[in-house]
């Protein structure tokens, strides 16, 4: 590891200014992407912000019903937050999906809010990675594409966004407030993560000064029926090959509200709007979730790769050898469909006997 200056931030304004005056700071939370990154030469701050101390850390019950998050708070507690579980259930089940004991235990709202989207050639510093080295190239692109986004992906990049809090988040339309030295500032989390295009390097609209400081959940009654589902290759850690974030509600045997995001097979935490607009005002049966999720993947592209790269912080694994057909995406579509109906369709069940 590099050395590096350390800042202990006593308060939001001195963290602020502290990144302002040091050009390539980073603020430091519970650190459980940023020290691995670091350890592994890849993220190479000149200064640490420890903000670890900031009175960021309560969920407050809002006036209209709705939630303030502090960035602060520590995932396990958020998953185990009464209202966050009887309200927000698919974020409570996002959150116990996402990583370890030990890591929720250590692991920050904003913290996996900011954390970098990746693939194992990212954190391979010999090979070649637009997003660690503009405009170096992309060796995903013809090798191990297992863990690879099919959607919203560029030919500068195709690495998935790990993140399962922020499909869970992306479902929800939650409001995120930052701070800088010039004040500070609202904006959906719609607007947070950006696609890779032609500048993967450039993961969210956030200036480098700026620190997360709340997510805000608006009051949302479809929400209190809702579910995380997630697909991976072994059920202790790992990243998700597929995953779900779906709210319903059905009236009548018709969908009424519906919300659904997607994980594991996106560049960013993907809304499924396509979807949710064709379930709108459908009948609340296999077929019409079938036709939703099929419109959903039909932008989507798969790789069909040869080459195995296993890589555990990844949650990729590779076929026998480190070869195979198991090295390519392709599968993630199929599959995609297939979590999309099957979430829809335990959600329809069990609203049908409440």
């Amino acid at each position: 590891m590099r050395p590096f200056a350390y800042v202990s931030a006593p308060d939001v304004e001195t963290a602020v200014e502290a990144v302002s005056e040091h050009p390539g700071a980073k603020f430091l939370g519970g650190g459980t992407n940023l020290v691995d990154l670091m350890r592994e030469g890849v993220e190479r701050p000149v200064t640490v912000v420890d903000i670890s101390r900031l009175p960021l850390t309560e969920i407050e019950e809002l006036p209209d019903g709705g939630l303030r998050i502090g960035a602060l708070v520590r995932n396990s507690r958020l998953a185990a937050d009464p209202l966050v579980r009887s309200r927000y259930p698919v974020l409570a089940q996002s959150v116990l999906n996402g990583a370890s004991g030990q890591l929720r235990n250590m692991a920050t709202v904003g913290g996996n809010l900011l954390q970098r989207t990746r693939c194992p050639y990212f954190y391979d510093t010999a090979a070649r990675c637009n997003k660690r080295d503009p405009g170096a190239g992309c060796d995903a692109m013809e090798g191990f594409s297992r863990s690879a986004a099919v959607l919203g992906t560029s030919e500068s990049c195709i690495a998935a966004h790990p993140s399962d809090m922020c499909v869970a988040l992306a479902a929800l339309d939650p409001v995120v407030e930052v701070r800088s030295v010039r004040g500070t500032r609202r904006f959906p989390f719609a607007e947070l993560h950006r696609l890779p295009g032609a500048t993967p390097h450039i993961e969210t609209r956030l200036d480098e000064d700026e620190l997360v400081t709340a997510v805000e959940l608006p009051p949302l009654p479809p929400a209190a029926h809702s579910r995380y589902r997630k697909v991976r290759d072994r059920a202790s850690y790992a990243f998700a090959l597929v995953s779900v974030a779906a709210a319903l509600e059905v009236r009548d045997g018709t969908v009424a509200d519906v919300r659904l995001a997607l994980g594991g097979v996106g560049a960013k935490p993907w809304r499924a709007h396509g979807a949710e607009a064709l379930l709108r005002g459908a009948p609340a049966t296999e077929e019409s979730f079938r036709r939703a999720a099929e419109a959903e993947f039909a932008a989507a592209v798969g790789r069909s790769s040869r080459t195995g790269m296993p890589d555990s912080r990844s949650g990729a694994e590779s076929a026998p050898g480190g070869q195979g057909a198991r090295a390519g995406n392709e599968f993630k579509i199929e599959l995609g469909r297939r979590t999309v109906v099957a979430t829809l369709r335990r959600l329809a069940d069990e609203g049908s006997k409440a």
